[in-house]
């Protein structure tokens, strides 16, 4: 940690003291204590580091309410420090008493109320190891003005021991190999990628499991970024917000290979109708986001920059061992080898239909049907041509 974003207050002040003359930590001053949390939630966004910052008892603490509610959601590593008021005095309703570990529990990944000087080396290395492993999140440290003006010998580097608390990051072999079967079983497969792509740095392990299956990436709003938006086989962003073009290649799929994405509802819409046909294949680094909003038919919990390269190694073999495969769509049939340079994926590309009235039209022209995956009766087995028309208003 070299920086941290705040503003100081009473409580906090003992901990403010060694900073003026630290030669490493360089202190961001804020103009509010919300600012200071967002702050050093952009900067971990930014740098892939834990953000850090600081903030006083009471309405210092519950400022940063809306930073640790955002930062929880987005699975953002940052620790947020607290001063509190002594120990001696907490339940009292003190001055500028505030129980922000309480209001903080349900936001956060974990929250610590310190009271003795002796663990806060423990503390804070249990504050940093929770907040950048597993699922990034938020953890709150409250430390009472009492054990900040106290004296203890410090001890580092403690041992970490957290009840309970061990990550799985390798995922289980049998899903990977029943996970690659159905890719290999599929005749409309959708890639559907979450932000827990780029918190796992699985971007380049990503796209080249992208390229070896051939099917059309959708990325979500979190997972901007973790596939070029260039590339021919993304189709863009699903949703209410998203195009037509992803949309409907996630509504006529017939098996969603989700990576780190966790079904939100600005994407699902309806949950009972959305994607109907399509089995699902469900990879996140938290267990409890499998399955919570949509029946996952292989669960795989992990870290997604261990399970993608094992994925795609597991396809890569059954390409080998059984050969191209077939697929068929509507009557078409197309043979697919390990590297599909012809898979006809959705197309981004849209034909705007300008509609005109005009005297001597008495019909409005008809609207242009996507370009999925081969029409019912098509024989064409190559990507879209020049020709090819999709969905309106899906650029």
């Amino acid at each position: 940690m070299t920086d941290v974003f705040g503003i100081p207050g009473g409580a906090i002040l003992p901990t403010y003291d060694p900073l003026m003359d630290s030669s490493t930590v360089n202190h961001i001053l804020v103009r509010h204590e919300q600012g200071a949390g967002h702050a050093a939630q952009g900067y971990a966004m930014v740098t892939g580091e834990v953000g850090v910052c600081f903030a006083t008892s009471g309405p210092g603490a519950t400022n940063l309410v809306t930073p640790l509610a955002d930062a929880h959601m987005d699975s953002v590593p940052m620790v947020a420090i607290t001063g509190q008021v002594n120990a001696q005095v907490i339940g009292t309703d003190a001055f500028q008493e505030a129980d922000i570990v309480g209001i903080s529990t349900p936001i956060t990944k974990h929250s610590f109320l310190v009271t003795d000087a002796d663990t806060i080396p423990q503390v804070m290395a249990e504050a940093f190891h929770l907040a950048s492993s597993g699922r990034p999140g938020p953890v709150l440290v409250d430390i009472t003005k009492s054990a900040q003006t106290a004296k203890t010998t410090f001890s580092w580097p403690p041992k970490i021991e957290l009840n309970g608390y061990r990550p799985v990051t390798r995922g289980h072999a049998k899903q990977v190999r029943e996970a690659a079967k159905l890719i290999r079983e599929a005749r409309r497969p959708v890639f559907y990628l979450g932000g827990g792509v780029i918190k796992a740095d699985a971007s380049e392990e990503f796209r080249q499991l992208a390229e070896s299956v051939g099917a059309p990436v959708v990325n979500t709003l979190m997972a901007r970024g973790a596939f070029p938006d260039s590339h021919e086989l993304n189709v863009g962003m699903p949703g209410m917000h998203g195009t037509v073009a992803a949309v409907a290649a996630l509504q006529r799929s017939d098996l969603l290979i989700t990576l780190g994405a966790r079904f939100d509802d600005r994407v699902t819409g309806q949950l009972a109708t959305f994607a109907p046909d399509a089995k699902v294949i469900h990879a996140d680094v938290d267990p409890a986001e499998i399955s919570k909003n949509r029946l996952a038919d292989v669960p795989i919990v992990g870290s997604l920059k261990e399970i993608i390269p094992e994925l795609d190694a597991a396809v890569a073999d059954l390409f080998e061992k059984e050969g191209p495969r077939t697929w068929t769509a509507g009557g078409a049939s197309c043979a697919v080898s390990r590297r599909p340079t012809r898979w006809a994926g959705p197309s981004r590309r849209t034909a705007r239909s300008h509609r005109r009235r005009s005297s001597n039209a008495s019909a409005r022209p008809p609207v242009p049907k996507p370009s999925m995956w081969p029409a019912s009766g098509s024989t064409r087995c190559g990507p879209p041509s020049s020709s090819t028309t999709s969905v309106p208003g899906s650029g």
